[in-house]
């Protein structure tokens, strides 16, 4: 990456960094939600890093209202609204190497998605292979509570923005590449996103 790409892209994380604009409610934001297919307990909140959790905050880069921004680096995610807004959530992301990276959009999306492996991963690491068939959605899915699944150019890439079953990893590089959200936030940001939304993904 040139130095002046690399340059742009750290400016708009910068900028993506933005002050909380009012004092969100951490307990309302994680309460149990009893309606869903599969009901979520209350998180509780010192399970949940402060810089980790849902708020609204200042933005001023350069994408649109409508748009997923994911800073990898600083492992947030960012919904851009409009009146210079965005809601910032604490994100895990992939493991070196694996992560996405670039501009997408969001091709689909589901409520308590079927998981299957990728071949890739099953190639990764053999315990896949006995999910090659798929799994159910449900609370011990990896996928969680809500998937939007990434396309370009009409293709999938395989690459999700989804709930997890493992809300200890929120925060870290350690997924198979997609990006992971507690099941409260996933299920937040999926009822403001719309399919056909850009999304754009910054690794450095």
């Amino acid at each position: 990456m040139s130095i002046s790409r690399r340059g742009l892209l750290l400016g708009m994380s910068a900028l993506l960094a933005g002050c909380a604009t009012n004092a969100p409610n951490h307990v309302a934001n994680y309460a149990a939600v009893p309606d869903e297919k599969f009901p979520l307990k209350a998180m509780p909140l010192d399970k949940i890093k402060p810089e980790l959790r849902r708020q609204e905050v200042a933005y001023e880069g350069p994408h649109k209202p409508g748009s997923i921004v994911v800073d990898t680096p600083a492992r947030r995610l960012y919904y851009v609204m409009d009146g210079g807004k965005a809601m910032r959530y604490g994100v895990g992301v992939g493991r070196e190497g694996l992560a996405f990276a670039g501009s997408a959009y969001v091709g689909r999306k589901a409520e308590w998605p079927r998981w299957t492996p990728t071949e890739n991963m099953m190639r990764r690491e053999e315990r896949y292979r006995k999910l090659a068939g798929g799994m159910e959605g449900g609370p011990w899915n990896p996928l969680g509570a809500r998937a939007m699944y990434l396309y370009r150019g009409g293709n999938d890439t395989h690459f999700r923005i989804h709930g997890t079953n493992q809300p200890e990893s929120i925060g870290l590089a350690m997924s198979s590449g997609c990006v992971r959200m507690l099941n409260h936030d996933v299920i937040d940001l999926y009822e403001r996103v719309k399919v056909g939304d850009r999304v754009v993904v910054i690794q450095a």
